[in-house]
């Protein structure tokens, strides 16, 4: 605060975040210090709070005073209770003191309040603003809340009858979702669904240190150390000029931190079957076992011989397990390849469900021949 004007009268606001309630600036700690008193509106709801007992801070709550008949003015900014407050802080000042008040998560009105008032009174504010916060602030809000929803005694009885077993199908589900968001392109849906996938993880980690066994933190620091550790060429001396080296490397540090010597080691069997299968493929090539020198060819044969097996089920897999070694070798995911077949499967079938029910056409009652052609009609008029 500056000495010039220190005989004016004169209100001092120290900003405080709910994210991170213990952290002020030396500034903020030199004005709290500085009061006789450190006003505030509650004391058991506002976050900094603990953290300024801890201090030896004397907290004092603010009681709103009355407002006069001007005050009641609808056009002054701020709600009627923050002008209460506003007029409270307004009194005290010219009365002689200098107010120190806490600001807390529910004080967004006061500050204009104050300065309505302010302004008429020719009342000074000193305002200690927050350091810019870091990226990832918002992430032990998150944390925060989870704690909370997980209270044993004043939690959310859902959250709290959760375990990791029971959380593994939303977790499933949020996965997709996001895949859904991104193929889709919409930004706002991505970040809805990454939080919706975040929320899993700390959800999971948050189940985890009630029962003593790890915490956030251990699963944030443990794939910060993986990252460092396997980009020695960004942390360390090593060396990777391309993509393709990073792979390797990472591959080759893999290896050696699993202790891994089969090809496919780590691949996890519950994947679905065309992403097992690209896993699978992928991993034998790089051990050298990649099988399919003409993966076309090999479509093609195993689509002719299809009708001539007696095991249908496994000559279907054969054709699957081809196919993804063409989508292999034409660079694409077959996993995206078949949800973009399977979009427009849906697309053409609720198009021809709508188009049967303009002409007051029931599917079922048509002969194959008559379905397909009402199909082909359908594909026809949508391409």
């Amino acid at each position: 605060m500056s000495e010039a004007g220190d005989d004016d009268p004169r209100v001092v606001l120290v900003e405080t975040s709910d994210a991170l309630p213990g952290l002020l600036p030396f500034q903020a700690w030199d004005a709290l210090g500085a009061a006789d008193e450190v006003l505030l509106r509650d004391r058991d709801a506002h976050p900094s709070a603990p953290h300024l007992y801890m201090a030896g801070l004397d907290l004092v709550e603010l009681t709103p005073a009355t407002l006069d008949r001007g005050d009641l003015d609808l056009t002054r900014p701020g709600a009627p209770e923050d002008r209460r407050y506003a007029k409270a802080l307004v009194d005290r000042a010219v009365a002689g003191e200098v107010p120190v008040y806490l600001l807390g998560p529910e004080d967004e009105g006061l500050p204009p309040a104050l300065a309505g008032m302010a302004a008429e009174r020719d009342l000074r504010i000193e305002l200690v603003f927050l350091a810019p916060h870091p990226e990832g602030t918002e992430l032990l809000r998150l944390v925060e809340v989870m704690r909370r929803l997980r209270d044993p005694e004043h939690g959310c009885p859902w959250d709290l009858q959760q375990d990791h077993a029971s959380l593994l199908g939303y977790l499933l589900e949020e996965a997709y979702e996001l895949v859904e968001a991104i193929e889709g392109g919409d930004d706002v849906d991505i970040a809805e669904e990454l939080g919706d996938v975040l929320l899993q993880i700390v959800f999971h980690a948050q189940v985890a240190r009630d029962r003593d066994a790890f915490g956030v933190d251990d699963v944030a620091r443990g794939i910060a150390d993986k990252l460092v550790r396997r980009h020695p060429h960004v942390f360390a001396d090593g060396a990777a000029e391309t993509a393709e080296d990073v792979q390797v490397s990472w591959d080759q540090l893999k290896a050696e931190e699993k202790s891994r010597t089969g090809p496919f080691d780590g691949v996890p069997q519950v994947m679905a079957g065309l992403m097992l299968l690209e896993n699978l493929q992928r991993k034998a090539a790089k051990h050298g076992l990649a099988h399919a020198p003409d993966a076309t060819s090999t479509l093609r044969e195993e689509a002719e011989r299809l009708t001539e097996q007696s095991d249908v089920e496994s000559a279907i897999g054969t054709l699957l397990e081809s196919t993804v070694l063409v989508a292999r070798e034409l660079g694409v995911d077959p996993e995206s390849a078949a949800r973009s077949a399977a979009r427009r499967f849906r697309e053409h079938a609720e198009l021809v469900v709508r188009t049967a029910g303009e002409r007051g056409i029931d599917p079922h009652e048509l002969d194959p021949d008559e379905r397909v052609a009402l199909w082909a009609e359908v594909a026809d008029g949508d391409g």
